[in-house]
């Protein structure tokens, strides 16, 4: 799968494409994407995707987004999931937000050789959003494309699955509901780099990963995870959290993983996390004692649980 940077970059014929911001690639994206790539391929022609970074709520709406995925992440993830061809993340700003449907679809004309659009429930294009699935079908019957679109789908709890609903879950802490929402694990990728080296002195060496602000992470605790290191997964126990038996008054998240049976060393290496099960809210110990008595159940309840 090719992840283009702008859709200024592409030249293709015979396009099936999809569009949104495609944040999280939940299960409702899932059941679009499985329909572009088994439709676009039994009819000889490229699945695409075209996503936008970053988010048009932080454009037009002027606010921070927390995202579920960053552009690698997303692309990562197309790629496992579904056989996608190419992912366009195409940068969204005020030029883009004030083209008419017309003006954007005859831009994605002039790159792609559109032969189908498949949306979603609430999919609009275009300045003020007018261009709606209504609209794209008319503009469809004049140029030689048709439009798809697809219903929401539904969570157990009744509610129509959205990256918005996973981001309020996450934040709930309630990391078993958004990973079903989601349809697989959410997950974190970043450099490790250099801790002060407290968790080696205790015997319990921890990979302390970088994470950029805008990602949406779940509450400080201490997570069961699986850790990814070029290709291989390995078991973890993940604390994300100022450590307030030794920096109690510390503001911003360490997010620290121990990998199960590994050794060697990872500075500098780009580490996937994958948060599976929430194992306890995070805590301050009357000393290095009983942590460590702590942390050895928590690696016992990771095993049984991964």
């Amino acid at each position: 799968m090719r992840h283009i940077r702008s859709l200024e970059n592409i030249s293709l014929g015979k396009t099936w494409l999809t569009i949104g911001v495609f944040d999280g690639v939940h299960r409702g994206h899932q059941q679009i994407l499985k329909a572009l790539t088994e439709g676009a391929h039994a009819h000889g022609a490229q699945a695409v995707v075209l996503s936008f970074y970053p988010h048009p709520v932080a454009v037009l709406g002027k606010r921070a987004i927390k995202y579920l995925t960053l552009p690698e992440e997303k692309a990562a993830l197309l790629k496992s999931i579904c056989d996608v061809d190419a992912l366009i993340t195409h940068p969204f700003d005020g030029n883009v937000a004030a083209l008419s449907p017309e003006a954007f679809i005859a831009k994605l004309q002039k790159h792609l050789s559109l032969q189908k659009l498949l949306v979603g429930y609430d999919f609009a294009l275009g300045k003020n959003r007018i261009g709606d699935a209504a609209y794209l079908k008319e503009m469809g019957e004049k140029d030689g494309y048709a439009v798809q679109q697809f219903p929401p789908l539904y969570a157990k709890n009744g509610k129509i699955i959205s990256s918005t609903l996973v981001r309020e879950t996450l934040a709930d802490g309630n990391l078993v509901a958004a990973n079903e929402l989601l349809g697989h694990p959410h997950t974190l990728t970043g450099k490790v780099t250099h801790g002060d080296g407290r968790g080696s002195k205790l015997g319990i060496p921890t990979a302390n990963i970088e994470a950029p602000a805008e990602k949406a992470l779940p509450p400080n605790g201490v997570y069961a995870c699986y850790v990814e290191i070029d290709g291989v997964k390995h078991l973890a126990v993940t604390n994300l959290g100022i450590r307030p038996t030794f920096t109690p008054d510390k503001v911003e998240a360490n997010i620290e993983a121990h990998l199960l049976d590994f050794k060697g060393n990872l500075y500098g290496k780009e580490l996937r996390l994958e948060f599976i099960e929430h194992l306890r809210a995070e805590k301050k110990f009357n000393g290095v004692d009983e942590l460590l008595k702590q942390i050895h159940a928590d690696i016992a309840k990771a095993r049984d649980l991964l």
